[in-house]
């Protein structure tokens, strides 16, 4: 085989990476634009410039420009200095197992963060009607505030519970509980190897 015919074949399943890593990020809720230009960069093996992503794209630089801030915001990617150029530069995670961390835990952050703002806006507005009424409200009122009350425990433990699973996949102690094995080793290894 030539190597013209080995370079087309290497690119082939270079394309297939970076279109089932695309594809991959659909698991986190994530756009497949995201994903795309995660994989782009990743089998680049370099940082890219907005203009180069354009071009593999065929979308525009501010396009490319809204992704790359979206990408930065979920923590991975990240802006490149490269000598001698004025061009800003982007590059992306390149340990899957902390991409899939950083995608993880900036959503779920997100999430928690909501769910007990509105857990602590719901216990004032109970606490202001329970002053309201006194000891003239109903049973019936009484009865519902208290499972409310009970709900919004289990709401925040819920979330604390949350909070705890994203502090531990931050901290790097997941891999002490599931490590990443390389293939066809026996050695548990942290760190990874292979895109969410």
């Amino acid at each position: 085989m030539s190597n013209e015919k080995m370079l087309e074949e290497i690119k082939q399943a270079e394309d297939q990476i970076a279109e089932r890593i695309a594809d991959n990020m659909d698991t986190f809720g994530v756009s497949s634009t995201v994903g795309r230009l995660l994989g782009i960069i990743y089998m680049n093996r370099t940082a890219m410039t907005l203009d180069e992503l354009a071009d593999h794209t065929g979308m525009s630089k501010t396009r490319m420009s809204q992704v790359m801030r979206q990408m930065m915001a979920l923590n991975i990617a990240e802006k490149e200095f490269i000598k001698g150029s004025r061009k800003e530069h982007y590059t992306v995670e390149d340990d899957y197992t902390q991409t899939f961390i950083s995608l993880f835990t900036t959503s779920w952050k997100e999430v928690v963060s909501k769910n007990m703002t509105l857990e602590r806006r719901l216990r004032d507005r109970i606490t202001k009607l329970e002053q309201a009424q006194g000891d003239e409200a109903a049973p019936e009122v009484k009865d519902r505030i208290r499972a409310l009350k009970q709900e919004l425990d289990d709401w925040a433990a819920y979330y604390n519970w949350i909070h705890r699973l994203v502090a531990f996949f931050e901290s790097g102690e997941i891999f002490d509980v599931v490590p990443v094995k390389e293939p066809g080793s026996e050695d548990n290894q942290k760190g990874g190897t292979s895109h969410g």
